[in-house]
């Protein structure tokens, strides 16, 4: 999967994305279990609109993510912000950073473009060393309920005058998963026509139960799993699922 293009349409088409949500819920979920550290380590940070909102705050922001065109922006909103970012251009499953975090995170559902067990098994390991004794490990991902009736063989549209696309889904190889076949008409604001662009993305995801015995035989206490940015266990038709986990 190549985001060397797709990053820069990334920002306009997330722009009505909750990030205020996620702020929100490492807040709470940090109050609530007493974190007193103030570092995080965003993964799959992308172009850095958590991350810069948890800098404003006054936490000491490190992001990686496997797009280096991603970090590049997030890095000029960082400049432009005057806000500071520590980045590096990492694989989530092979994470080396030679340090630890009082809280990481993983958001924006970035666990699913793992393809396989292995890797989500590997990710939680390098998470678990990479915290400090008692700190929280945040991520989200999609439901079953997402990936198979929202998802599954449903096309989605969209048409502006600067950005249209058409977003393709499509049962994935491995189960619970699926392939976003993406396709982009972006108007060149120099010639006045538009450029087609393609991308192939694949999501993966799992039963809460797998994730959270794999999460304890990482080393991790699962202190909550919620849905939809509520405060509320996950039902049938829940689409986002949240965990804060506890380094044991």
């Amino acid at each position: 999967m190549s985001y060397e293009r797709f990053a820069y349409l990334y920002d306009y088409l997330m722009q009505d994305v909750n990030y205020e949500g996620w702020l929100d819920y490492i807040k709470r979920q940090t109050e609530a279990y007493g974190v007193r550290g103030r570092s995080i380590l965003d993964v799959a940070c992308g172009t850095g609109e958590l991350s810069l909102r948890l800098a404003s705050q006054g936490y000491e922001v490190t992001g990686i993510d496997l797009s280096e065109d991603m970090l590049v922006m997030a890095q000029q909103k960082a400049l432009e912000s005057n806000q500071s970012l520590a980045l590096f251009q990492q694989d989530m499953s092979r994470l080396d950073l030679q340090r630890e975090f009082d809280v990481i995170t993983i958001f924006c559902d970035s666990l699913n473009y793992l393809e396989t067990e292995e890797d989500v098994i590997r990710t939680f390991d390098h998470v678990h060393r990479h915290l400090r004794k008692d700190g929280l490990f945040l991520f989200d991902v999609h439901s079953l309920y997402k990936m198979s009736q929202v998802f599954m063989n449903s096309t989605f549209t969209l048409n502006d005058d600067s950005v249209s696309y058409i977003w393709d889904c499509f049962p994935g190889e491995a189960p619970n998963s699926v392939e976003h076949e993406l396709t982009f008409f972006v108007l060149d604001e120099h010639t006045g026509l538009y450029e087609r662009v393609e991308e192939l993305h694949k999501q993966r995801t799992y039963p809460v139960l797998q994730l959270t015995e794999w999460l304890d035989s990482s080393g991790f206490e699962v202190l909550s799993s919620t849905a939809d940015f509520q405060e509320l266990p996950p039902s049938h038709d829940s689409e986002r699922i949240f965990f804060t986990c506890r380094k044991k």
